[in-house]
């Protein structure tokens, strides 16, 4: 039997807020196929929580969560990194990169913990850098660079260990139009064969380019809408 690359079922996450319980997330099913899928819904209504659960940094208080066949749902912390490590990359909407490293350290990064040997990791994450218009800027830290290029700097991150699932969330949030043309056409290349892109976004021109788009409403998918 073929193991799931990224599959949810019934996943569902509450949060103790006071006195009260808040259901983040209701009762998600869902098989990822490949491609692109984006996930869109009004703020509030469980968008980054699914992220979260379905990358592994986080659990659900209910469901279970496959990634590359391996169960998050019920691993330990430090195996679901493991799993991130060899099969998914993430792009966070707060960028996350390493202050103390320069965009291309930050880029080779991942390369460094999976063991890459420097040159390969050196030219992979050179050339990452270009795809997304910043060779100017490689040797440059986090500070001294705009918010739109920390953003295509994390983007790079995120591509360089050819990950199997790339979640995003809101990829294109920062940048101008035409940055934001460019980093969308990466990850729409990125979503090739068995490859899945998963991404969250509030603007209607980047989800219209996804194959399928989940409409989220308070925790509970609404609505499966499939490109023609």
């Amino acid at each position: 039997m073929k193991k799931p690359i990224l599959q949810a079922k019934n996943l569902t996450k509450r949060y103790r807020q006071g006195e009260a319980w808040i259901e983040a997330l209701k009762g998600f099913s869902y098989d990822f196929p490949p491609g692109v899928t984006a996930v869109v819904g009004p703020s509030g209504s469980g968008k980054t929580t699914l992220l979260n659960l379905l990358a592994g940094f986080d659990t659900p208080t209910e469901g279970e969560v496959y990634l590359a066949g391996n169960p998050l749902h019920a691993l330990g912390e430090d195996d679901r990194a493991g799993v991130r490590l060899l099969h998914a990359g993430f792009v966070f909407q707060s960028w996350n990169l390493l202050p103390t490293l320069t965009a291309l350290e930050n880029v080779a990064f991942p390369m460094l913990l999976k063991g890459v040997p420097a040159k390969e990791r050196t030219e992979r994450a050179r050339a990452l850098l270009a795809e997304v218009g910043l060779s100017h800027r490689e040797d440059h830290f986090p500070r001294q660079l705009s918010g739109g290029e920390q953003q295509r700097v994390a983007i790079a991150r995120a591509l360089a260990l050819d990950p199997l699932v790339l979640f995003a969330d809101e990829p294109t949030g920062n940048l101008d139009s035409a940055a934001g043309s460019r980093v969308l056409e990466l990850l729409v290349r990125q979503a090739q064969g068995e490859r899945r892109v998963v991404l969250v976004t509030h603007d209607p021109e980047v989800a219209a380019r996804a194959e399928r788009i989940l409409r989220l409403k308070d925790g509970a998918l609404i609505e499966i809408q499939e490109r023609p």
